[in-house]
């Protein structure tokens, strides 16, 4: 490229570079970055991301749980330095955070899992491609090894019909160099999410006059998406073909007869930490831990699949007393504020899996959104230690809290 068209280059791109930045400079919480990404996402697109399953109690419910818990201050300690690192799975983390799976990430921004897992990357946490990602976990792993080697990338899983494509899967993403495998096990079918049917949303969207409608109202997200290679599942595009076959295909493969007794066969398969996602009772981490996993993930999928369940905060107690000591346990659902992530520690939990705030940061700025995003919970975390006296966020305990 010569010098000239560099420059030329740069003319077109710096408006759109710049806007971003104004706009992730006015995002002060992840509730700004929700209200920007609703701004700037076609209707469809956003309720996919911020909605839930039926009447979206549960989603509710992951929100409400965090205001049945008083946080307790201890004062006149030094707390002029702050630990906010951590060890999950065995290896060091800058954050007690993980970047969690994501479906149809490439539809909320063009970049989608390349913008998300260097981000990770670059903050020195987890991040964790999905079965039901839009850029094949590969790719993933080659963008994060030239990010910054990334401390560690996990690849989700589901149980499907076709176990020779799960076999086939968990040995490209051995292959591939991922360090654990995360394993979804709330999901024998999918869930009833209602604005996704009210929506008509489809994937890849459709041109219909009602999206060209409402797309022509953010030509940033549509020219992002026109210009961009259509949206598809692309770990598993070379068995399903086209991206509608693809869907058909992804629609057939859900299991519900799926039972602890596949667990065995994919952690010897697997050969490394293993993850089991989506337990909410003492009963299920129990069976875990037979299992021979390495950790849980307390998570009702974002109040994605059934409704009326129990928020994930108010499970992780029941399970860190029955498993504690013998897996690590993560959580995941309704966590947008600092404060949110101290009370999950001081439960229990090892860290937290962040689902819905990468995306908003996504769709409001890419890479650098997503950053934002992390950025923003990381300062809230080390000022709620500050203030309550803590160091270190090894040092969280129920002594800093009182259940209202």
């Amino acid at each position: 490229m010569s010098p000239a068209e560099m420059v030329a280059l740069l003319r077109v791109r710096r408006p759109e570079l710049d806007g971003d930045r104004r706009r992730l400079a006015r995002c002060h919480t992840v509730a700004d970055l929700r209200t920007t990404a609703r701004r700037r996402l076609p209707r469809a697109v956003f309720d996919y991301v911020d909605g839930a399953a039926e009447d979206e109690v549960t989603m509710r419910r992951n929100r409400a749980a965090f205001d049945e818990w008083e946080l307790v201050p201890s004062v006149l300690r030094d707390v002029g330095e702050v630990e906010l690192g951590t060890e999950v799975l065995g290896a060091r983390t800058a954050l007690p955070m993980v970047l969690g799976p994501t479906g149809f990430t490439r539809m909320v921004h063009p970049d989608g899992e390349l913008a998300v897992a260097p981000s990770a990357a670059a903050r020195g946490i987890p991040y964790t491609a999905a079965t039901m990602g839009t850029t094949s976990l590969e790719d993933v792993a080659a963008e994060v090894a030239a990010a910054a080697g990334g401390p560690t990338q996990w690849f989700q899983l589901y149980v499907w019909r076709d176990r020779g494509l799960c076999k086939e899967l968990i040995s490209r993403a051995r292959e591939a160099g991922y360090r654990a495998l995360v394993l979804t096990v709330d999901t024998p079918v999918p869930g009833a999410r209602e604005r996704d049917l009210r929506n008509g949303l489809t994937i890849p969207p459709e041109l219909g006059l009602r999206t060209l409608a409402d797309g022509a109202r953010r030509p940033h997200w549509w020219w992002g998406l026109l210009r961009s290679e259509a949206v598809t599942f692309a770990n598993v595009q070379h068995v399903a073909g086209g991206p509608q076959a693809v869907m058909e295909f992804v629609g057939r493969q859900f299991d519900p007869t799926v039972t602890w007794d596949d667990i065995a066969w994919m952690v010897e398969a697997w050969g490394g930490p293993f993850v089991v996602k989506g337990v909410l009772t003492a009963a299920d981490a129990r069976r875990a831990a037979a299992a021979g996993v390495d950790a849980v993930v307390v998570s009702n999928h974002g109040g994605r699949q059934l409704d009326h369940v129990g928020a994930t905060l108010t499970a992780l107690t029941e399970v860190v007393d029955a498993v504690g000591a013998d897996l690590e346990v993560l959580v995941d659902s309704g966590f947008r504020r600092g404060t949110d992530i101290a009370t999950a520690l001081a439960l229990g939990a090892r860290a937290v899996l962040l689902g819905r705030p990468q995306l908003y940061g996504l769709a409001v700025g890419g890479q650098a959104g997503v950053e934002r995003a992390v950025d923003l919970l990381a300062a809230e975390l080390r000022r709620a230690l500050q203030l309550l006296g803590v160091t270190d966020v090894a040092q969280l305990d129920r002594s800093v809290l009182r259940h209202r």
